[in-house]
């Protein structure tokens, strides 16, 4: 960010103790099957058991911290870039560097929002055709099923088909919206879209007032759609987005096309398979521990995770809304449309829009290197090489930094994020003495040890999130323009393993594990972005499995972050032997649609 950049809540630049980086070994039980079903009955009826699993998971660590009682807690990490004075809000445009076309001989080529329109307005093409060519291959209900349906929730028919005709008309009278107008987008089960039902990944019970068709649509769809962009349906998620490997033994998971022995990563799992698949170019999701990261990470895509409130404000301290896409100029063409200021929303619509970089800004990345050695090998192998392309082509520095408390800092906001799903959904159910009732095994357990969180508890977590605010910002003044670079998960891929289908499964190390570097954008509210940059070998199943790289930028730096992404592109498809990696079923929807009618 610019240093004439004004704040609302920034906080103290102040170093945090220098602590050493020893993470100790997670041993939580790993449950399947019959063990799961009991663990869950047990700690739902026994707050002894539940107690019990909550201090194995060290979900109290933070009262142990020394000295943590000197600093303020910090409940909600808002942190608002502000609009100089007089100047007043306005959505940001998309500008023409963004809508150019990838070469059609590119290796690995995705379709990108600009291929689809330049494809409208040549009149090669129609909205509608795309439409009605995507409905049949992600519909469910469908005998035999639909190929591509495991990604998707819900369809409507009548209402994509008819905002379909809408844009195609508009690009008959020569007047499209935008380069979205006529672009089929996806939009995560846990997000209002007017007419569908939002399930939140849990099964549809028609006799629960919860399960009703929305009657408006979020803020930042709203501005896709007045964009032109058409939603085809809702995409499938982890139950309450409260793991991230997508496994959804209710609605099925969504399959990782890129190897359909890995899981696709959660909780947005559907926005990812149906990236991964070539169904649509752009994808929204929610993110309160890397839901938008981890599945594009492990479908090998582009994820953005917004700083705290930019697109809209959540009653959450932890939870925003952000764009997944095929391409990073896909990922900020939706970035800038969806953070249009809301006029009805105070926190959302006081945000200044986040600035471009300047060409002849500083570049810093700053790498905590014993962190980013907790990752697997071929991880380290794949974001090692990467770094070293920005640093000797792009002409980025590289400085060394630490920070406090990571382990803990973990650990806390796991049962932080915890806390705020047991509220939302005692929220949603018609009888909140019995709010677990209705959710599978693995959020029966979830949310019963997590019930055992305490107020003081609470206090001492927003503590430490007030020492680490404190502390980053004191390497932003430090060096200004930084960007925190560390692989977005530490492996390649999560196994999927024989059975899980049938109940899920419960593996909180593995969980842990994976959400190793996400957690601390979200605890921070700072914004973060992930890009693929190589790729693993499997140890089952047939197909490459993506790997991530992911920079976390002070608050407000999304411009910054897109600008980082298009850069780490330019890798893959540049510079990264055999360049990017297209699974073998992906969809080729602007072939299958020019044969529609």
């Amino acid at each position: 960010m610019t240093s004439t950049q004004r704040f609302s809540g920034y906080p103290l630049a102040k170093e945090g103790p220098k602590t050493p980086y020893n993470p100790t070994v997670d041993k939580n039980p790993v449950l399947r099957g019959w063990s799961l079903i009991i663990a869950a009955k047990l700690a739902t009826y026994s707050s002894s058991v539940a107690q019990a699993t909550w201090t194995n998971a060290k979900f109290g660590c933070a009262k142990d911290i020394p000295g943590l009682n000197h600093y303020d807690w910090r409940l909600q990490p808002i942190v608002t870039p502000l609009l100089a004075d007089g100047v007043s809000p306005s959505k940001v445009d998309v500008t023409p560097e963004l809508c150019g076309q990838q070469p059609e001989d590119l290796v690995g080529r995705f379709y990108s929002a600009a291929d689809y329109h330049a494809l409208y307005k040549s009149g090669k093409l129609t909205p509608l055709q795309v439409a009605k060519a995507l409905l049949p291959l992600i519909s469910r209900g469908q005998n035999p099923p639909a190929k591509y349906e495991s990604a998707w929730s819900v369809t409507k028919e009548h209402i994509a088909l008819a905002a379909a005709e809408k844009s195609t008309e508009r690009y008959a009278a020569g007047q499209p919206l935008s380069v979205l107008d006529g672009v089929p987008i996806g939009v995560k089960d846990d997000t209002d879209v007017e007419g569908y039902i939002s399930h939140i990944g849990q099964v549809f019970n028609p006799s629960d007032p919860f399960f009703k068709p929305a009657t408006s649509t979020s803020w930042p769809i709203a501005q896709l759609e007045a964009s032109g962009a058409i939603v085809i349906g809702k995409q499938v998620m982890h139950e309450l987005g409260s793991d991230v490997s997508g496994c959804n033994p209710r609605w099925g998971t969504p399959i990782n096309w890129n190897n359909k022995s890995y899981y696709p990563g959660g909780s947005s799992s559907g926005g990812g398979s149906a990236l991964s698949a070539g169904l649509v170019p752009i994808s929204i999701g929610t993110d309160a521990g890397g839901s938008i990261r981890i599945p594009s990470s492990f479908c090998g895509a582009y994820g953005l995770k917004p700083t705290l409130h930019r697109t809209y404000t959540y009653k959450s301290s932890i939870t925003v809304i952000g764009p997944m896409t095929a391409t990073a100029n896909d990922l900020a063409i939706a970035y800038r449309l969806m953070t249009a200021p809301n006029p009805e929303d105070p926190v959302q619509g006081s945000f200044a829009p986040s600035i471009p970089p300047s060409p002849t800004a500083k570049k810093t990345l700053g790498i905590y290197q014993a962190w980013n050695n907790q990752a697997s090998r071929a991880v380290l192998d794949a974001t090692e090489k990467a770094i070293s392309y920005f640093t000797e082509k792009l002409g980025y520095e590289v400085v060394d930094i630490s920070i406090p408390y990571l382990q803990e800092g973990q650990y806390s906001h796991s049962a932080w994020a915890l806390t705020e799903g047991i509220d939302h959904q005692r929220s949603r159910v018609p009888d909140p003495r019995n709010p677990f009732a209705n959710l599978n095994h693995c959020n029966q357990l979830l949310m019963s040890v997590g019930s055992c969180t305490t107020g003081l508890d609470m206090i001492k977590y927003g503590q430490l999130r007030g020492l680490l605010m404190e502390h980053l910002a004191f390497l932003w003044k430090k060096y200004p323009g930084m960007l925190v670079v560390t692989p977005t998960c530490p492996e390649a891929g999560w196994k999927v393993q024989p059975g899980d289908q049938a109940y899920g499964f419960s593996d909180g190390n593995t969980t842990i594990r994976n959400m190793m570097y996400i957690w601390l954008a979200n605890s921070v509210g700072c914004p973060a972005v992930t890009a693929p940059v190589g790729y693993a070998e499997p140890e089952q199943g047939e197909g490459k499995l993506p790997i991530g790289l992911m920079a976390m930028g002070e608050w407000g730096a999304e411009e910054q972050l897109l600008a980082w992404a298009r850069e780490a592109e330019t890798y893959l498809n540049g510079a990264y032997e055999g360049g990017r990696y297209r699974p073998q079923e992906w969809a080729d929807v602007v072939e299958i649609a020019k044969s529609t009618k």
